[in-house]
């Protein structure tokens, strides 16, 4: 159980396994993926936009409107905030498989939370989250050996291993479904 309202499903810590490496390679991070990892992330990422339309489900505009902790986001902003970021990661994704180790562009997720578009009703970002990741899935089950070698720079974290930013991705959408659901525990919705 985890108290932290910010981290209801804990902090992100890269995979760090025993067992078979993936296809006979140790990803650059240190951690060991395998075949089963892939799987795992790849059906976690799939299962994101059931998951939060199903956390955000029959909630009024008013509970829309309520942060998910003191001093956080609404779950609005949070709805809107997934594909925003998912969105961000695919990008990330294409360009690592068609450029050598490209530097990405980070982006000001706190930022674009106080848009005009994080007003919008959520049924809007939860479509657009499905067809994302409707394609995301598509391009994460066609990566091979090669592919998954591939890494991108982040200005601030560095090279990123593919699998990482897959790993990553997995454990946010459920982070984010998680604030969702924590919040209607706490509140009895």
């Amino acid at each position: 159980m985890h108290d932290d309202p910010r981290f209801p499903i804990g902090k992100f810590h890269p995979p760090a396994t025993v067992g078979k490496i993936y296809r006979n390679r140790t990803i650059p991070t240190g951690a060991i993926y395998t075949s089963e990892l892939f799987s795992q992330h790849i059906a976690e990422i799939a299962r994101t936009p059931a998951l939060m339309r199903q956390a955000v489900a029959g909630l009024t505009d008013a509970q829309l409107d309520t942060p998910y902790r003191d001093g956080g986001w609404t779950v609005r902003q949070v709805v809107h905030h997934v594909p925003d970021s998912h969105m961000n990661s695919y990008i990330r994704f294409k360009l690592a498989l068609t450029e050598d180790n490209p530097t990405i562009k980070p982006y000001e997720e706190q930022l674009w939370a106080e848009l005009a578009d994080s007003k919008l009703p959520v049924e809007l970002s939860l479509r657009t989250l499905e067809l994302l990741h409707e394609r995301w899935v598509v391009l994460l089950k066609s990566m091979d050996d090669q592919a998954w070698a591939r890494t991108f720079r982040h200005p601030a974290m560095g090279n990123v291993p593919l699998p990482m930013a897959a790993a990553l991705y997995a454990w946010h959408g459920q982070h984010h479904v998680a604030h969702v659901t924590k919040l209607r525990e706490r509140m009895g919705w």
